[in-house]
């Protein structure tokens, strides 16, 4: 999709869709629009085969977003990354869930098996040691399923950490050669949970035995109420983001926070 990188339009396989400055005014226009009417306007644009939602399973903010696409289209793929390590509670809740909502499901999985990667990088790779590991079994999957859609929307918001203050309810990202689309970027933790409760939305068991942000097993702990909800994410690292949303090339935690 290089042809879009300097252009107001390009020609996408949902027909002509807005360039990179198009969906900077769009962006413009959207803030502060509610998510329905974010998402609505993603399906519009893209179509039910050039959008994708991406989702962990892992928290409310992708649960409120599944629920939400569920009522405007049942043509929106949910993407999902299976890393190898995941919390057996999380892909158990991920087929309760998919058997609840009718909507397409694509589990991406690496290319190496979790013996393959050791083999090839070392032991340490066993316990999902970033930032290569993240590479190898999240990022990686997620560009090759890219290459299939025009846009893809993801339930990331500005409050969760410094590095990701700044997204765009829409943005076109040359790394994917696709448009992100956040449509949660600038509503808050409550919200969130007020629309989970509302619509009695469910979340992954995990959420209620101490954990706020879930991903693999062996790097995710249980938080103190008084902690940050990231502070469970490769604990004692300065890390913070697996990579798939970055900021200025780099995903690390920020000292001021």
């Amino acid at each position: 999709m290089s042809e879009a990188l300097n252009s107001e339009w390009y020609s996408g396989s949902s027909g002509a869709l807005p360039g990179p400055r198009e969906l900077a005014w769009e962006a413009e226009h959207l803030e502060g629009s509610s998510p329905r009417e974010i998402l609505q306007w993603a399906v519009e644009t893209y179509g039910g085969d050039g959008l994708a939602l991406s989702a962990s399973f892992g928290g409310p903010e992708g649960m409120a977003l599944i629920d939400m696409i569920s009522k405007i289209s049942d043509e929106v793929t949910i993407l999902t990354i299976d890393t190898g390590f995941l919390f057996e509670e999380t892909i158990e809740f991920r087929e309760e869930v998919m058997r609840r909502y009718k909507l397409p499901l694509e589990v991406l999985r690496p290319r190496l098996s979790v013996e393959e990667q050791v083999q090839r990088y070392g032991e340490r790779m066993r316990t999902c040691s970033p930032d290569l590991c993240c590479q190898v079994r999240k990022i990686e999957p997620l560009e090759r399923a890219l290459e299939e859609y025009d846009a893809w929307m993801t339930g990331i918001r500005r409050e969760q950490t410094p590095q990701r203050a700044n997204t765009k309810v829409v943005a076109w990202k040359e790394r994917y050669g696709a448009a992100k689309i956040a449509p949660l970027a600038f509503i808050t933790e409550e919200w969130v949970h007020e629309y989970v409760a509302e619509h009695d939305v469910p979340v992954n068991p995990l959420l209620k035995r101490g954990y706020k942000s879930i991903g693999c097993e062996p790097q995710t702990r249980p938080v103190a109420p008084e902690e940050d909800a990231r502070a469970g994410r490769w604990s004692g690292m300065e890390k913070t983001e697996c990579g798939l949303h970055w900021v200025d090339g780099k995903a690390v935690r920020n000292e001021s926070s």
